[in-house]
């Protein structure tokens, strides 16, 4: 199926209003944007070969229309496969996150693009040839793009799996108000163990709401946040069990330290909802005002690219109870991530640090 992709640059761009029918992918955006910057990406990151991009840049077609558009486009995703090759498209049709395998079963299909964006209308049997021509040229990009093995785990092996971290594991994070959203890869994880999400704030108003800390969103994720005066939480596991606590007594004006703390049991009983058990409390300043028992997601949140940000809720929001960004307002706040174990008045000292610096 077709998506439209709009693209806006006043300053550089003359094109206004205008329709292009070159055919890209997400993976032409950043070395289109390379091309427009006149940026020449590095070969090497913190001691680290880059691979090649594998987009090309369409920066031509912004301002000629009748610029060539891309040859062919391979893809592999949850085991399913198609490559896009001089305006048709192959694909095959394979459950995804099945664990199924048997890819020797899968039916290709075939699509004229320049006929039908839609792909509404199935041509492989009146195109054999073809549809053979595009399943080896499939294989041909496979291996220059590492596409084998194909990837047929359930969501649950994909949740689970250990994946290379952005920095070394620590168990302190400090992440401050409005810092760009922090990609959870580069960031802390706690699944699987105890934590802490310890804000220092000067509430100016008795108004002041919205979010403290935002770690993921829709698709799952957790969130501290002020509303109605109240100190609350929610934990969004995989997008699908909302779990809430809410403390019974309102927030004053002043300096606090707002904490929300889960302390884990033991592994969920539930086979339908893995995950740590063990119960949630929310503090304002040494005093517990709520308390409840939640299962934390296992694997990382970050499915869907929702990142971690501090004073407002920066993607798609962890909770309908609010909506995103919620930025949060009537006072002013530092925050830290603990996931050590370590006992909650270690945090309470070290936010309070906080604010004694001038």
């Amino acid at each position: 199926m077709a998506d439209m992709c709009l693209i806006a640059w006043p300053a550089e761009i003359k094109a206004r209003g205008e329709v292009r029918e070159q055919y890209i992918h997400a993976v032409d955006v950043v070395p289109t944007l390379y091309d427009l910057l006149a940026i020449e990406p590095p070969e090497v990151l913190k001691d680290h070969q880059q691979n090649p991009i594998e987009g090309e840049s369409f920066a031509a077609s912004l301002t000629d229309a009748a610029a060539p558009g891309k040859q062919t486009q391979f893809y592999a995703m949850l085991a399913q496969r198609s490559i896009y090759h001089d305006g048709w498209l192959a694909c095959t049709v394979h459950p995804p996150l099945s664990g199924w395998g048997k890819f020797e079963h899968d039916r290709w299909e075939l699509y004229d693009l320049a006929n039908d964006r839609a792909q509404s209308n199935d041509v492989a049997t009146a195109h054999p040839q073809r549809l053979e021509t595009l399943k080896s040229l499939w294989y041909y990009y496979a291996g220059i793009f590492n596409g084998l093995p194909l990837d047929d785990r359930t969501a649950l092996e994909q949740t689970l799996a250990e994946r290379p971290h952005g920095t070394p594991p620590r168990d302190r994070y400090v992440y401050y108000p409005d810092c760009s959203p922090v990609p959870e890869q580069s960031g802390v994880v706690i699944s699987g163990r105890s934590y802490t999400v310890a804000v220092g704030v000067d509430i100016e108003s008795e108004g002041a709401e919205g979010v403290l800390y935002a770690h993921g969103g829709i698709a799952g994720g957790h969130s501290p946040y002020v509303k109605d005066r109240r100190l609350r939480y929610a934990f969004n596991w995989v997008g699908t069990y909302l779990q809430t606590v809410e403390a019974d007594q309102d927030i004053e004006p002043g300096r606090h330290v707002l904490t929300a703390e889960f302390a884990m049991k033991n592994h969920s009983s539930d086979p339908q909802m893995p995950g740590a058990a063990g119960t949630l409390t929310l503090c304002i300043d040494d005093r517990p005002v709520g308390s409840g028992d939640i299962v934390t997601q296992p694997g990382y949140f970050c499915v869907v690219g929702d990142g971690i940000c501090v004073g407002r809720d920066g993607s798609s929001p962890v909770t309908p109870d609010y909506k995103g960004p919620f930025r949060f307002t009537g006072g002013v706040i530092d925050m830290a991530v603990d996931v050590s174990g370590e006992p909650y008045v270690d945090h309470e000292a070290q936010v309070r640090g906080w604010f004694a610096i001038d």
